[in-house]
Formats: structure tokens, sequence, C-alpha cells
């Protein structure tokens, strides 16, 4: 297949502000672009959660259109990863899936970025690959041996790892297994490009190694920012409650958005739409609000259409201007009976039971429009109940 090798098109795609940096160097890889060599390229997760969140939404956008230039590129889930775990740089290793939850949260996740990339392409649709196809296939002695390759002293490097260390927290044999084996997928695919957060730097270049030991081949890695709060460095964190998650219904995604600190305005326009950069300052200058509003509407677009996004909007002018209910809420329906507010909470909307009783602690769940004092029993019935947490989310409630 033929690549498109216009050098104001690749210039437009990498200067608008989503790269961070490309290894060996930016220049050699855009040479490589031009150059009409057709690239396998690719971007690996780990689905260790039900949701995508914007700054994962613009690792797909930017892989389309690399998609769209003529590369083969692949959208990897790493469902034999998610079970080792990604280490943090927090007092613990991450939490292993089973194989079961890794299943399920890869279907959200696949519904979820299909708005994103045209995976009905009849002539270079992306592909989709699966990890645990070659890693669940590794013996010891392939593990060893891909072990010989590294050092204690590498991997200690990692800055996760060495902050544990100099803390003195533990760090478990099977964390220092996980960059070898994101590494090896680096080879099983034969890649030329892969490309992923400055968070997972590490482990691409894990993989370049191997690459070139085992394949004989050089590796790019095109790193992305995380979409930082300029003033906080905060990432989008569902915990924090800072994400806009692809799994949000339309009026919900446009309120999310909206409810992003303003300094995020810009961050979100580069990063999430495609928007000219030649308008960007036009944009920004209407203001806080109604550059927010610009933004929302063109996210939400993507995802929903033009005029799911147009109603999202009225109905966030409507709600918020005239403070008026949604139209659509959702109804949910559980088993009839007396069950924790917190545990209803987490049931219909998607978040942990510690996150919940977090939220009703702060005062932000709201039962047939009164605050909730205190976490407790709640009878479920025929009746509707209205919940609201937060500004923006609504459901009701009865029993099935």
């Amino acid at each position: 297949m033929k690549t498109i090798t216009d050098k104001n098109r690749i210039e437009e795609i990498f200067n608008r502000g989503v790269v961070v940096d490309v290894l060996p160097s930016k220049e050699e890889f855009i040479k490589k672009l031009q150059s009409g060599e057709r690239l396998k390229i690719y971007i690996g997760a780990d689905a260790t959660s039900n949701s995508l969140h914007l700054s994962h939404a613009k690792n797909y956008m930017f892989l389309e259109e690399l998609r769209q230039l003529g590369h083969e590129v692949v959208v990897l889930f790493g469902d034999f990863t998610a079970q080792i775990g990604d280490p943090t740089g927090k007092n613990a290793a991450r939490p292993q899936l089973s194989a079961v939850e890794i299943k399920k949260n890869v279907k959200n996740w696949l519904k979820q970025i299909k708005p994103l990339m045209n995976f009905a392409d009849k002539v270079n649709p992306p592909k989709i690959a699966y990890n645990s196809k070659w890693l669940s296939k590794l013996t010891l002695s392939d593990v060893i041996k891909l072990a010989s390759n590294f050092t204690v002293q590498q991997m200690i490097e990692r800055d996760m790892f060495e902050k544990r260390w100099n803390e003195n927290v533990p760090i478990y044999l099977h964390e220092f297994l996980y960059p070898l084996m994101q590494g090896y997928d680096s080879v099983a695919m034969n890649v030329d490009v892969e490309l992923c957060g400055t968070d997972q730097t590490f482990n691409a270049l894990a993989g370049r190694l191997l690459q070139k030991r085992l394949n004989n081949k050089d590796k790019y890695v095109v790193t992305v920012n995380l979409m930082a709060n300029p003033k906080t460095g905060a990432l989008m964190s569902k915990s924090q409650g800072t994400g806009v998650f692809l799994s949000s219904p339309a009026n919900e995604m446009y309120g999310a958005v909206m409810a992003q600190p303003d300094e995020m305005i810009e961050v979100l326009f580069v990063n999430v739409t495609r928007i000219p950069l030649s308008e960007k300052k036009a944009i920004l200058d209407l203001g806080p609000r109604d550059a927010k509003a610009k933004v929302a509407l063109e996210i939400v677009k993507k995802f929903y259409g033009e005029k799911k996004a147009l109603a999202a909007q009225a109905a966030f002018v409507s709600q918020f201007s005239k403070g008026e209910l949604p139209e659509d809420i959702e109804v949910k329906t559980l088993p009839a009976g007396s069950q924790l507010i917190s545990g209803v909470i987490a049931a219909t909307m998607g978040i942990s039971k510690s996150e919940a009783r977090r939220l009703i602690a702060q005062g932000g769940v709201k039962i047939d429009s009164e605050v909730v004092k205190a976490d407790g029993n709640l009878e479920i019935g025929k009746k509707e109940i209205l919940f609201q947490v937060g500004k923006r989310r609504f459901v009701k409630i009865k029993a099935e």
C-alpha cells in the first residue's frame, strides 16, 4: 500500500503538541515517514479499568492520523500483562486482575475507541491484537533468556523502582518481569514504531533493546504527553474526579469537559480536538466559559455526532443556567430491599464503594434533592429514587 509522504501534512501531525519526543530522534523519524516506507506502528494498553479517559483518547486519535497516512497500525490489548500489573510509584504493587475482569474491560474499551478510529476501512483498517497470544506460550526457559538481556541495576533505574527502593518500600520480583513482557510485544509483532505515554518510556525502550537484539531491527519510540494540568501537574484520574471518561453519556461528557479547570482548555483543544491551531488564539480569547463550550461541543461531537452534541450543549445550558433537571435521566433497577447508599452509587454509577463513601463525606451526593450527610441504609422499592452525584451525574433507581 502506498503511503502519504506530504511533508506539510506530516509536520502538522507532529507539531500540534501531542508528541513529546521521538527516540532516537524526531528528525530521523519524520524523514522515515517521508521516505514512503510503510511502517508497522502500535500502541499497547493494559485493560486494568472499565473506562478510558480523554488522555487515552488522544493516543488513539494520533494513531489514527498515522494510519491515514497509509501505515499499518495495531491496537494492542495487554490482556496478559494486565495480569502481571505495570509497576507504580505507589507504596504497593498494582493489583493483579483476573482473566474475566480483563475480558470485560477489553470489550468496553473497544466500544469506547471505535469513534476515534476507522475500523470499517476496507483497505487499511486498524488491527487488533492481544499479547496473551504470544506471552502465554513463553516457557520458563524463554523468560530466563529475555531476563538475561537486562541487569538489576537497569531495572532499579526506573523512576518508580528507584523511589520505592530509596523509601524501603517492597519491590516484588514479578514487577521486574513486566518490562520484559511489554518489551517482548515489539519482538512478537516485529514492529517499526511504538507509540506510548511518557510514563511508559522505560518499557518501550526495553522493547527497543529486545527488538534490536532478537530481530536485529531498530524501533522508533514516539512518546506523547499525559495531558497534565499546567498549574497543578495533576493528571486525569477517576479517584480525584479530574477525568472525562469515554464511557460517559453525551450529556455527562459535555458537563465533565465544562467542569475542567480553565487552565485545561488549551490542553484539551490541542490534544482532543482537531480544530486548526490557527484558530486557537481566537477561541481562547472568547473567555473561559465560551472557549470551553466550543471545545466541549467538538469533543462530544467526535463520540456521539453533531446532533447529540448540540442536544448535550442545550441540556447543559438549561440545567445550569435555569436550574432544571436533565430530561433524559437514566433509570436503573436494583434488587428490592435495604441497601447501603454507597453500594447503590457504586452499582449504578460505575465507581468504587470507597469513592462513593468519599463523595458522601464531602456532601457530594443528593437523594431526591436532599444532601446525604452520612452513609446508611436505603430502602429500594417500586417508587423511583433520584440520585445526584456531583453537579452533573443523575440516575433514577427503583426495584427490579
